[in-house]
């Protein structure tokens, strides 16, 4: 008895609350994770186009024999070189590419930012709906317990000739179906738990009760998908101000010195320079490719135009799913004030149906009916309240809010 009292001590001070889990899942989730290491892979993309300002280096080396030498030259040279050059000027490509890669990192935040705010709504949805489900269990558990105990008081009436065998079956098929309920609503309760343990990476304790924070002037941001496409959009323009920089100089500065060895020379095949310096300043401007860059750039901008489209449409879309989420609110808030009100009136029929019952002066069929409606009551109460707190955290996901920032 004492090890029963412990535990339930346990699990009540260390049971699991939402705002845990999501934080839990905002780190551990693989899924976030995966988004994450593409946010890595594009801050390296970025710092590469960044580096591509720096001079190039280069060395090597290179020996070249000939069986049969030719007049004025060694049978064998030797040679070892160093460079570095550097592109003057690029018609704009190199900070193009760097604004590119810059909006594409971007990109990947907010993708990642989207997919855990997409998290934290269906983690929340799953949350409530267990609640709302143990709420049932719990009336149904209620429910199991008084027919249990008219079952064994008609038993007895049966016994002394009170009552007939079909009241006792009634009363019997009435339990069998309640225990059919429950055994159905514990496994519905164990595979929600399943889906909510995958979704957070970790094994689910108790849930606790909570509750989200009244929408009160919440500040609305636009929505990271909306935000995604805009920085897509972006990416695409700079591609095509990238793209459309081969149609500007290209200046290049290089230099190049090199030392030199040689084998097997003599007068008729004499050395040649031990050390050279080569410096070279390059000039290149495409003059007719048949608008091959041209068309690839205007398809990069057909690309954005039509992702400036889709911009527009979440836009409103996101509007009016901020509208239908307050009118959602508001609606539940009256379903929560008609299911208190079903609620009292199924208590107080249960009760006068529950003395009539016992006095004989009702059917066991009128007494089980207004059993059923009790029991639904309270669970139709109870799955209104949690419907509110999920109303709540929709609201916060359509305003662009992180859900887990207004638990309390």
């Amino acid at each position: 008895m004492k090890y029963i009292i412990l535990l339930t001590l346990c699990m009540v001070l260390y049971g699991d609350n939402l705002k845990s889990l999501l934080v839990f899942a905002s780190k551990n989730n693989k899924i976030i994770k995966s988004k994450q290491y593409i946010q890595i892979s594009k801050q390296k993309q970025l710092q590469s186009s960044k580096n591509s300002y720096y001079p190039t280096v280069h060395i090597g080396g290179s020996y070249q024999r000939m069986d049969n030498r030719v007049p004025m030259r060694p049978g064998d040279v030797y040679t070892g070189y160093i460079g570095a050059g550097i592109d003057l000027y690029d018609g704009g490509r190199r900070a193009n590419i760097i604004k590119q890669n810059s909006a594409l990192l971007k990109s990947a935040k907010y993708d990642t930012s989207l997919y855990s705010k997409n998290l934290q709504l269906i983690i929340t949805r799953d949350y409530f709906t267990i609640l709302s489900t143990k709420q049932t269990l719990k009336a149904l558990k209620e429910k199991n317990i008084q027919l249990k105990a008219e079952v064994s008081r008609m038993k007895k009436f049966f016994k002394v000739g009170s009552v007939t065998i079909e009241s006792v079956d009634k009363l019997r098929a009435a339990l069998s179906n309640n225990i059919y309920l429950i055994d159905a609503t514990k496994y519905q309760i164990y595979s929600l738990k399943k889906l909510l343990s995958l979704r957070v990476g970790r094994k689910i304790g108790v849930l606790k009760n909570i509750d989200i924070t009244v929408p009160l002037n919440t500040e609305k941001s636009l929505s990271d998908q909306i935000n995604i496409l805009k920085e897509d959009a972006k990416s695409l323009k700079f591609a095509a101000k990238s793209i459309g920089s081969y149609y500007k100089p290209q200046i290049r500065l290089e230099d190049t010195f090199s030392l030199y060895g040689y084998g097997r020379y003599d007068t008729l095949h004499p050395r040649g320079l031990d050390n050279q310096n080569n410096l070279m300043l390059s000039f290149n401007i495409n003059i007719f490719d048949n608008s091959v860059i041209l068309k690839q750039k205007e398809s990069l901008l057909a690309q954005k135009m039509a992702m400036q489209e889709q911009i527009n449409q979440l836009k409103n879309e996101q509007n009016i799913n901020i509208r239908l989420a307050l009118s959602k609110i508001n609606t539940i808030k009256a379903q929560i004030k008609s299911a208190k009100s079903f609620l009292v009136a199924a208590e107080s029929v249960y009760k006068n149906i529950y003395k009539k019952f016992n006095a004989g002066s009702v059917d066991n069929v009128t007494y089980l009916d207004a059993l059923s409606v009790q029991t639904n009551a309270k669970a139709q109460y109870e799955k209104a309240l949690n419907d509110l707190q999920i109303a709540y955290a929709t609201y916060y996901y359509y305003t662009n809010n992180d859900i887990k920032d207004f638990i309390k």
